[in-house]
């Protein structure tokens, strides 16, 4: 392919280079996504180590119990056996103890223990073996407990443990994620058919957008040595890649399919595509990458896994589509609309509705403004009651007879389910001194008026210096009662009993303890994510259009989008509206770690929209139209494929509300419903109002900012006058 023409731009560029070089540029892609999974097989990926990424005290008490020696414990598992109609429960627990030392891999079996109100007894064992796989041994167990259940219907007999829980979350997520596997990508495909009407067309976006998020997982074993992954974050990747993939091959194919039927050839089509959906890409992308990037400011092993993945994951996706997709329809040429689809094949991707929509804003754009800002507030008003809440067994799913029994476990024993741990370390654990404090401890925890609840659980490390004092908080996880109990055992009794011992360290750990101060770190955190996104995203729309008003308005936009996806959420998941349908029970707020996820996410796949529209209307812009019909001229060219983008968006993150945790079922809910108010009230309505009330106050930027680059919007200039629109013909 000669160069012809103004190419202007790195993406323009990079585009002419690989319709030039296309096999070359074919082949480096296809070698770049093998040489990543080779580099991911032979490395491994790092994983994180939770037990020294905690946060404030429990987070060092964690770490010095990490580094203490202690001896790897097995898997504890716990039966329950509660009165109902009867209340003959020692008959049943000695049947209980009798099967379970009978039953492979079981092993330990403590003696019944009876709580405070007489109405539950609990029956300690442990599974034998590694504890990471003790999920795969704990069946025969299970069954046992089945069996003395059935035997003594009048009681409630179950289970729950370390290794009943893991195997609930394994086969609950291996069978979510099985699901999404096999939906994910023929959903998207579907959709794709529908939009291009063309089987070739619809292939490209999917294919590249897998091969994308392959690379990127296989480049995050090399990361990973620098930020070790969660489990979550192959999933995210695969959230993130295959919607912004499948987005940015869907802008650029379609641009340079329309610039066919308007009749330019092929070179001069693809250096349009390129110099605006491909510049339209580049930015887009990095914005999105900037807004992941402010997931660092948490110094979180899991934002920062999070951070890394989808950094990748949209890098990548943002290479493929500047450098091998061009090559591809270069090599295509018109056979990129081969197997076409009766019916579904159109000469323009114009929307009909959007346009009759859009013709109403127009007339009245100020109403139109008003009514948009008042739905969205209107959603986003129940965001001003969001509370937030650690993660518990309870959102994996809450009709499973583990959960209840782990919930009904931790109302009559809840030292045995979520105890606080004091950690205490000093030069020696075993002396008088030592003693001494406990026994004030104990009596302090007498004296505490119920909240802190024996028993009482002391373990000692094998050097003897390192003790973990295990006791119950009153009140269920993260409520105001069992937030008082810790504030008592951090603020009091702690510090008046070993804290008191000199050159002794005592610090309170466990899952409330965890919670407290992690919900802590995020609020600290907050200012500067929000600083850092909001604030480059401002300067990366400033340089892009250069104009201040368009920035700001961009700024505003997105974040009217995710305050209603905040106030949906809240609706939803807080305050518990659509439990059945969606299969969850409300534990009184939102996963405390969603809130800022959502944010960088979606204020990053906003931009996609956004940029991609606001170019198209400036490329009018620069043709000398006025502001309404530029408006007109750009939303409406664009109404095709924002729609196609956005259905692509909303099945994909849907398909994550299927999935058994209910922090998956709020990422996707949240994602979905806010892609979809974006490509809606705000890319449709609220956007097109709004700069056409400004007119041309749209493009100002002050004197001191004219030295900013000229980036060019409108299209190249043709060489010679281009033909009759037509219809493209499939070459075979």
């Amino acid at each position: 392919m000669d160069n012809r023409g103004n190419v202007k731009g790195i993406a323009a560029r990079v585009a002419m280079w690989s319709a030039r070089h296309r096999a070359l540029a074919i082949i480096g892609w296809i070698a770049f996504v093998a040489a990543t999974v080779m580099l991911s097989a032979q490395l491994g990926t790092t994983q994180a180590n939770y037990a020294e990424a905690g946060h404030g005290d429990s987070g060092d008490a964690d770490r010095i119990v990490e580094a203490a020696g202690f001896p790897e414990q097995p898997a504890g598992e716990m039966v329950l056996i509660q009165n109902r109609a009867g209340r003959d429960r020692v008959a049943a627990a000695e049947e209980v103890t009798r099967a379970l030392k009978s039953t492979t891999d079981v092993t330990d079996v403590q003696a019944p223990i009876e709580s405070p109100d007489g109405r539950s007894t609990l029956i300690s064992f442990t599974i034998g073996g590694d504890a990471e796989t003790a999920g795969d041994r704990v069946g025969p167990a299970l069954d046992t407990v089945s069996k003395v259940q059935a035997a003594h219907p009048d009681l409630y007999i179950a289970e729950a443990g370390d290794a009943s829980g893991d195997k609930l979350i394994g086969d609950e997520l291996e069978e979510g994620l099985t699901r999404l596997s096999l939906l994910s990508i023929p959903v998207t495909l579907g959709i794709l058919l529908v939009a291009f009407g063309a089987v070739v067309a619809a292939l490209l976006p999917v294919a590249l957008a897998v091969m994308s998020v392959v690379a990127a997982i296989g480049l995050m074993a090399v990361a990973s040595r620098f930020a070790p992954a969660v489990d979550e974050t192959t999933h995210v990747m695969l959230l993130i890649g295959l919607a912004v993939g499948v987005d940015y091959c869907l802008f650029y194919i379609r641009r340079e399919r329309d610039e066919r039927r308007k009749g330019a050839d092929p070179h001069r089509a693809l250096m349009i595509a390129a110099q605006t959906s491909g510049r339209s890409i580049w930015v887009s992308g990095l914005t999105v990458i900037v807004a992941m990037a402010g997931m660092f400011f948490t110094r979180d092993v899991t934002f920062v896994s999070f951070a890394t993945g989808t950094i990748l994951v949209v890098a990548t996706a943002v290479l493929g589509s500047l450098t091998v997709l061009p090559a591809l329809l270069s090599a295509l040429g018109d056979r990129v609309d081969a197997v076409k689809i009766p019916g579904l094949y159109r000469r323009n991707s114009e929307g009909r509705v959007w346009n009759g929509l859009l013709k109403l804003v127009l007339a009245k754009p100020l109403i139109s403004a008003v009514v948009a800002v008042a739905a969205l507030g209107a959603l986003a008003a129940p965001a001003l009651d969001l509370k937030t809440k650690g993660q518990g067994i309870q959102d994996v799913s809450p009709d499973a007879p583990v959960v209840q029994a782990f919930l009904a476990i931790g109302e009559a024993f809840p030292s045995k389910t979520t105890p606080a741990q004091v950690v205490v370390q000093a030069d020696t654990v075993k002396g008088a001194q030592f003693d001494q404090a406990l026994a004030e401890f104990r009596s302090a925890v007498q004296a505490s008026g119920g909240k802190l609840v024996e028993p009482i659980d002391v373990e000692v490390n094998p050097a003897g210096n390192v003790a973990v004092v295990s006791v119950g908080l009153t009140g269920k996880e993260e409520s105001a009662e069992v937030i008082s109990a810790l504030n008592l055992l951090r603020g009091e009794v702690v510090p008046e009993t070993f804290g008191a011992l000199p050159g002794t360290t005592a610090l309170v750990t466990g899952m409330t303890a965890g919670s407290v101060d992690y919900n802590e770190r995020l609020e600290e955190s907050l200012p500067w994510v929000f600083t850092f996104v909001l604030g480059l995203a401002f300067l990366l729309l400033l340089v892009s259009f250069r104009s201040v008003v368009i920035a700001i308005t961009g700024v505003a936009l997105n974040l009217l989008s995710v305050a209603a996806a905040y106030g949906m959420l809240v609706f939803v998941f807080q305050y518990g509206h659509f439990e059945d349908q969606l299969n969850f029970v409300s534990g009184g707020g939102i996963t405390n770690w969603m809130p800022l996820f959502l944010f960088v996410i979606l204020f990053g796949l906003s931009m996609d929209y956004h940029v991609f529209v606001v170019s198209r209307i400036r490329e009018g812009h620069d043709r000398g139209l006025p502001i309404r019909e530029a408006v007109r001229d750009g939303i409406g060219s664009t109404a095709g494929v924002i729609t196609s983008a956005a259905v692509v968006m909303v099945a994909v993150f849907a398909l994550f509300a299927t999935l058994p945790l209910t922090a998956t079922k709020e990422l996707g809910v949240g994602l979905a419903a806010a892609v979809l108010l974006d490509a809606t009230i705000v890319r449709a309505v609220l956007l097109p109002a709004v700069m056409t009330l400004l007119g041309r106050a749209n493009w100002w930027l002050p004197r001191g900012l004219r030295w900013l680059p000229e980036i060019a919007h409108e299209p190249p200039a043709a060489v010679t006058p281009p033909p009759a629109e037509r219809e493209l013909t499939t070459v075979s």
